[in-house]
């Protein structure tokens, strides 16, 4: 790679929930990373891309000083951090929520049973905005880290923390009461970029765009009598229309869709009382329409 090439410097998070599934995306673009144990910079071996392996805390920082051009991070944290930079693209992984939760035996109507009450909560910003928006007077202790534990040793009366399946919350005599941030990993970008950076960006948002929309479609082919393909087709639009190719035996045809993962259990019900045959389906490794 020629040494004056324009490289776009990603962060991503050097260990934790994001860490494997940031890697595997970029995998998933085509994109080869070389990261020995302990590195904190690699470059890419086939795209002019340069990654930082940070703690998540710091990569809106280190974006928006243009330290990094970009960083794969939780909106949670960059809501939490304030700085400015630009969310550029929902990447679907690291989903997760920031909630109120409150003690098993307490009931929760509305926010205004926070009123007057200590939350502890290791995201002061989001949980202020919170309060400021419904009016709520209370007094946020912040504290890093077990923060579920703060109500059982009086340190608070309630927390804000994220919650993926609520087992924590429940080993711990809680129960979730409100979410306030809906979250997951974002593409976050630094706002003063030169040109030739922004069109890197582009390249790799082609990417990303690809691989998300293969895990949300799925590629069928099955088997359909003749004077049943009108149903059929009529059940499957495709990206544009189904594939129809006749089959040897005689009256039949081969049809090729892609439908989507969410509409996939209900449609097998339908094509099957329509007649289909012999419903295969194929993951799609990328998606370009």
């Amino acid at each position: 790679m020629n040494n004056n090439e324009v490289k776009l410097k990603l962060a991503i998070q050097k260990s934790g929930r994001l860490y494997e599934d940031s890697i595997r995306l970029l995998k998933e673009c085509g994109i080869d990373i070389s990261n020995g144990v302990n590195k904190l910079k690699a470059d890419a071996m086939n795209f002019p891309l340069e990654v930082f392996f940070l703690r998540d805390d710091d990569i809106p920082q280190y974006v928006e000083d243009g330290v990094a051009d970009i960083g794969f991070v939780g909106e949670n944290v960059v809501f939490e951090k304030n700085k400015k930079v630009a969310i550029v693209e929902k990447l679907g992984f690291g989903k997760c929520r920031l909630s109120i939760a409150i003690k098993k035996n307490e009931n929760y109507t509305d926010a205004n049973f926070l009123h007057q009450k200590k939350i502890a909560t290791s995201y002061p910003v989001i949980v202020g905005n919170f309060l400021a928006e419904k009016g709520i007077d209370a007094e946020i202790h912040e504290i890093s880290g077990s923060v579920e534990i703060a109500p059982g040793i009086g340190l608070a009366d309630v927390i804000c923390d994220l919650v993926s399946s609520g087992s924590t919350l429940f080993m711990n005599g809680l129960k979730e009461a409100e979410v306030i941030l809906q979250s997951q990993a974002v593409l976050v970008k630094n706002t003063q970029l030169a040109a030739d950076k922004e069109a890197l960006i582009q390249k790799i948002l082609f990417r990303i765009d690809s691989v998300k929309k293969a895990k949300n479609n799925k590629y069928i082919l099955m088997n359909a009598p003749n004077d049943k393909l009108d149903e059929i087709i009529q059940l499957l639009p495709g990206m544009k229309s189904p594939t129809v190719l006749p089959l040897a035996k005689k009256g039949w045809s081969s049809v090729h869709s892609v439908i989507n993962e969410n509409d996939f259990w209900d449609m097998i019900e339908q094509l099957k009382k329509a007649g289909a045959e012999g419903i295969l389906v194929v993951p799609i490794e990328k998606m370009i329409v």
